[in-house]
């Protein structure tokens, strides 16, 4: 599965940029289905910063429905490598559950022009039911489904709100 999202932020794009990279965890408020964004790791090498941060979904899921999800499939880690010279990062997402069969990677760019910020994210999802391991053949298929509709329900509407908490965050601080 493909992932193409776009956000327009009304502000200048080192702002917007910098808001994205250094923020993370001040925009979790933003985001209606994340609990917590935890800081993990930072490192610079050759002129990229890598970052690591843990996420926690579900805030939003009634409590009845967390009875019978998994908290590993709502948690995850993003590895990113922000490359400030071209205004990009790169990101890998790591499932907290069925990780050997979860493949999620993309790009997003950060593009200026006479409107503000044009954040390209694009992006590619891969379920290998092959990969679940310790459930029937069967069913492999079907968990498959599963896991790909809650990423998936995350993914898209995590950005966009993200995209707007940027906006609210620069709208208060400038």
């Amino acid at each position: 599965m493909l992932i193409s999202i776009d956000a327009r932020i009304p502000f200048p794009r080192p702002s917007v940029y910098a808001t994205y990279r250094d923020k993370l965890t001040e925009l979790v408020p933003y985001i209606s289905k994340v609990r917590q964004i935890k800081f993990k790791s930072s490192q610079e090498q050759n002129g990229l910063l890598y970052l690591v941060h843990e996420w926690y979904g579900g805030a939003n899921l009634p409590a009845i429905a967390r009875a019978f999800l998994s908290e590993d499939l709502l948690n995850w880690t993003e590895d990113s490598i922000w490359n400030n010279s071209e205004f990009t990062t790169s990101w890998h997402i790591k499932t907290h559950a069925f990780t050997e069969a979860v493949h999620c990677t993309g790009k997003n760019h950060f593009l200026e022009d006479d409107k503000g910020t044009l954040i390209q994210s694009r992006g590619e999802l891969i379920i290998d039911p092959q990969q679940i391991k310790g459930t029937p053949q069967q069913l492999t298929v079907a968990i498959a489904g599963i896991v790909e509709n809650s990423l998936v329900k995350q993914i898209t509407p995590n950005f966009q709100q993200m995209s707007e908490g940027v906006r609210q965050y620069l709208k208060k601080v400038q």
